[in-house]
C-alpha cells in the first residue's frame, strides 16, 4: 500500500531535479556545481545522485529534447533549396541557441562521451550540418576554403563573446556574426590562413568535454 506514494514522490524529485538543472545549467554552463541543482531544486545530494548517477546521465536527460531540436532545425535548413539561405539561417539558429542557454553553448563546442542518445543526435546533426556546408560550397556561394571543422571555430568564438557581453551588450554577438557570414561568402577577397586542422579542433573540443566533466 505504500509504494503507490514512494513512486510518486520519487517522480516528483526527478521532475523537480530535472527543471532545476535546466535552470542552472542554463545560467551556468555544463559545468555548473550539481550541489547548486540539488539545492535548487530542493532535495538532499543523496537524492540527485541516485536518480542520476553520474553529470553525464543528468546533462543527457536535461537535454536530449534540446538537441532533438538541433537535429529537426538542420533537416528543416536541408529542405531550403537555396543553399547560402539554408547554411547562414542554420548558423545564426545555432549561435541564437548559444546565446540563449549557456549549456547548450557548450554542448556545440565540447566533445562528449558517455551519453549515448545524445551522441547519436548530435551525429545526425553534425551529418545535417556537412550536407549544408558541402552544398553551399558546391553552389559557389561559400568560399572554396571553409572547411568542416571552421563552425566549431565560429561557434567557440560567438561563445566567447556571448560570455562577455551578455549582461552588458546583449546584440554584440548577432552583430559579429552578420560581420562572419559576410565574411564567408564566395568570392573571398584573400586566401584565410591555414586551418588548424580537424585533428587539432577535435582534440580542443576533448579538452572542453574534460572541463565540464563529460567526457
Amino acid at each position: 500500500m505504500v509504494t503507490q506514494p514512494l513512486r510518486a514522490d520519487a517522480e516528483r524529485n526527478r521532475c523537480q531535479l530535472m527543471n532545476a538543472a535546466l535552470a542552472v545549467f542554463a545560467e551556468r554552463g555544463l559545468d555548473a556545481p550539481l550541489d547548486e541543482i540539488a539545492r535548487r531544486a530542493g532535495v538532499g545530494n543523496a537524492t540527485l545522485y541516485r536518480r542520476f548517477p553520474s553529470r553525464c546521465d543528468l546533462v543527457a536527460a536535461v537535454f536530449l529534447g534540446a538537441m532533438q531540436e538541433i537535429v529537426d532545425a538542420a533537416t528543416q535548413a536541408l529542405a531550403e533549396p537555396d543553399p547560402w539561405t539554408a547554411l547562414s539561417g542554420h548558423l545564426v539558429f545555432l549561435c541564437e541557441l548559444q546565446a540563449a542557454n549557456r549549456a547548450i553553448s557548450d554542448l556545440l563546442t565540447a566533445a562528449v562521451s558517455g551519453m549515448p542518445e545524445l551522441e547519436r543526435l548530435r551525429a545526425k546533426a553534425l551529418d545535417a550540418l556537412t550536407q549544408l556546408i558541402d552544398r553551399a560550397r558546391a553552389s559557389g556561394d561559400l568560399r572554396q576554403d571553409f572547411g568542416h571543422e571552421d563552425v566549431v571555430l565560429i561557434l567557440m568564438a560567438n561563445a566567447g563573446l556571448i560570455e562577455r557581453t551578455a549582461g552588458t551588450a546583449p546584440g554584440a554577438a548577432r552583430r559579429h556574426l552578420s560581420y562572419v557570414l559576410d565574411g564567408l561568402r564566395s568570392p573571398a577577397r584573400a586566401p584565410a590562413p591555414p586551418s588548424p586542422g580537424q585533428d587539432q579542433v577535435v582534440q580542443a573540443m576533448r579538452a572542453l568535454g574534460r572541463r565540464h566533466g563529460c567526457a
